[in-house]
């Protein structure tokens, strides 16, 4: 997870930036999504970037915190007919491309531009 992990932000051509990764259950992914984001049930993967807001430029180093469930994942995995390292690693580059701003909710653009940037990315680690 941690070669996977800098060869993304060496990719996103941020090689010393810091973020945590936290594998959780559903239970704990739902926590989560309802206190930070106001949705009832279990997600995939929630993103905690560090470096929005007014204070968002104190320490840019700082990106965020990834936190996936490994639950869910396990059950997409399934259901696309892939492996569950694939789609962790699908999460993952997922995750930490929302620590960048990149944002798939807003518009279809936007979207169009972090699905591509997602392909890139998950092609550079599938063999690591």
């Amino acid at each position: 997870m941690q070669r996977k992990a800098q060869a993304i932000l060496n990719a996103l051509a941020c090689p010393e930036g810091e973020l945590s990764l936290l594998l959780v259950d559903d239970d704990n992914i739902a926590r989560l999504n309802a206190m930070y984001l106001n949705h009832q049930g279990p997600t995939n993967v929630i993103s905690f970037p560090m470096r929005e807001g007014a204070h968002g430029d104190i320490h840019p180093e700082l990106l965020g915190d990834v936190v996936i469930s490994i639950d869910t994942c396990a059950r997409e995995s399934r259901e696309a007919g892939m492996s569950a390292e694939e789609r962790f690693d699908e999460l993952l580059v997922h995750g930490i491309l929302h620590l960048f701003g990149y944002d798939h909710i807003h518009s279809e653009d936007e979207a169009a531009v972090m699905e591509a940037k997602s392909r890139e990315l998950a092609a550079l680690i599938k063999e690591l």
